[in-house]
């Protein structure tokens, strides 16, 4: 089988093979031999491009385990419709969370924690729809210390003032000042 033929799956189509399927007769053999020598270079190029491709898809591919009371996101995907929640749209959260691993079920499957709004929802997920909370549990706001105003806006009341200054532009004075909020 020719070089041409092994990596497309068809006959070659060059000057030097344009003769019937049948007949065997070349022009030049220094043209086959320079044909065969490029046929060869394409196809390591084509191969460390494989590679290449296959090195960076591999990296993305590592296998994910969690331990038994891990923190772990649940990924939400409103596109696919995959998982109900009451949130759907461009703008709604990607991820919920964080719960508290129970149980590993299976090799890809782990029982969660889930809070008792959630129900309706079987606790258990495929590894594919965690990811790792990174999140410290004590910088965490409980749900209880949030407000919420009448438009759904979250109301932060400031704690302390930390700094003035005071900026000169052009013919502007500008007074900037440095709050903490709380639980920030």
């Amino acid at each position: 089988m020719a070089p041409f033929e092994a990596l497309y799956g068809r006959k070659c189509r060059t000057p030097v093979c344009w003769l019937e399927a049948g007949e065997k007769q070349f022009v030049d053999p220094e043209i086959v031999q320079e044909t065969t020598d490029k046929v060869k270079g394409i196809r390591e190029r084509l191969k460390a491009a494989q590679d290449l491709q296959k090195s960076y898809a591999d990296k993305k591919r590592r296998p994910i385990e969690f331990q038994v009371r891990d923190g772990v996101m649940l990924k939400v995907s409103p596109w696919k419709g995959i998982i109900p929640f009451e949130k759907h749209g461009r703008l709604s959260s990607r991820f919920l969370g964080p719960f508290k691993i129970l149980a590993r079920v299976g090799f890809q499957d782990y029982r969660l924690e889930l809070q008792p709004e959630m129900d309706g929802i079987h606790n258990t997920f495929h590894v594919c729809h965690l990811c790792k909370c990174l999140a410290e549990e004590e910088s965490m706001i409980p749900l209880s210390e949030i407000r919420v105003d009448d438009n759904n806006r979250c109301v932060q009341e400031p704690e302390a003032i930390l700094e003035k200054k005071s900026k000169m532009l052009r013919h502007k004075k500008i007074l900037k000042v440095k709050v903490q909020w709380k639980h920030e």
